[in-house]
């Protein structure tokens, strides 16, 4: 609850989609399908990864945490925005949209870090394979998933104290589907000049230093495995990390739509379409990436799938 010139605000209106009123049913199943679609996928591979023992590695350790962020990434925003196509007036309470964007931040740079593990683990894997249990040992791997939820949950909360510390004027339409820490901003009446500081500050190095570690990974691994004359080696490496790179691309990709490349026409709606790419699509596409390029977890699903025939 804010107060600014006796006037109390407790909700936001989420602007939402533009998506004409005609069209808005079938819009509203298509996202109810990506969304349930996300959970059941994300779902499959946690439990596989927890069920078959010959998963039980450091890559699909990794795998697993992304499948849990993607799951929370995309429960954050997509329940209230199906939510807000049935409702006349799609609004948030004040204390419901820092509490969904301080989730939206811990899950959507989890993801961000968790790519940057995975990206070492194939470079280790790859680059030092008889070295590769010793370095990737699990003590490792849980000190590596568990710095990035400190950092990532630390990081979150500063921004979400910064901004609940804000005044907000009149002006309460947030022009997106979610509570983003960059609307919020702009319509807030107070001096920003901290929390701006605060994203220059850190708000960049938790892309930049992600994207350009996984970039010289991959180009360590490029120049590694340029060396070997095999073209059975060479293919069997670009299988490995083909879902990986497929992840990042899209993901990173998105990013780079949304921050790099500004556009000053329609921004807005380029904003939130984009928005609607990292926040629905990437994790909907997320489990179909690992699991059809990934023989690895087509055979485990087969193995679980067949116990479970045996035992019925």
């Amino acid at each position: 609850m804010i107060m600014k010139n006796q006037t109390v605000i407790f909700f936001f209106i989420l602007r939402g989609l533009p998506i004409p009123p005609e069209h808005q049913p079938l819009f509203y199943f298509l996202f109810l399908a990506m969304y349930l679609t996300t959970i059941m996928g994300n779902l499959i591979i946690i439990i596989l990864i927890l069920l078959d023992s010959s998963l039980h590695t450091p890559m699909y350790f990794f795998l697993s945490n992304l499948s849990f962020s993607d799951l929370c990434f995309s429960s954050v925003t997509m329940p209230k925005l199906l939510e807000n196509m049935q409702t006349e007036v799609p609004s948030i309470p004040y204390i419901g949209c820092l509490t969904q964007m301080y989730f939206f931040m811990v899950f959507g740079n989890m993801e961000n870090f968790l790519l940057m593990v995975m990206a070492y683990d194939r470079y280790v894997a790859i680059c030092f394979p008889l070295h590769y249990s010793n370095i990737m040992s699990p003590k490792l791997c849980v000190c590596l998933v568990a710095l990035s939820w400190v950092f990532n949950v630390l990081y979150s909360i500063l921004h979400t104290l910064l901004l609940a510390r804000l005044s907000f004027c009149d002006d309460n339409v947030i022009p997106q589907f979610f509570c983003d820490i960059s609307a919020l901003l702009k319509l807030a009446c107070s001096d920003i000049f901290i929390n701006e500081l605060m994203i220059f500050i850190l708000g960049g190095p938790v892309i930049v230093i992600p994207f350009s570690f996984i970039i010289v990974s991959y180009v360590q691994i490029v120049c590694s495995i340029l060396k070997v004359s095999s073209t059975r080696v060479i293919h069997k490496v670009f299988s490995t990390c083909g879902s990986h790179l497929s992840v990042v691309s899209l993901f990173y990709g998105t990013i780079i739509g949304v921050y790099f490349c500004p556009s000053a026409n329609n921004s807005t709606v380029k904003e939130t379409v984009i928005a609607m790419m990292y926040t629905l699509v990437t994790p909907v596409l997320n489990p179909f990436i690992y699991s059809l390029r990934n023989r690895d977890m087509k055979e485990a699903l087969l193995r679980v799938f067949c116990k479970k025939k045996i035992f019925l």
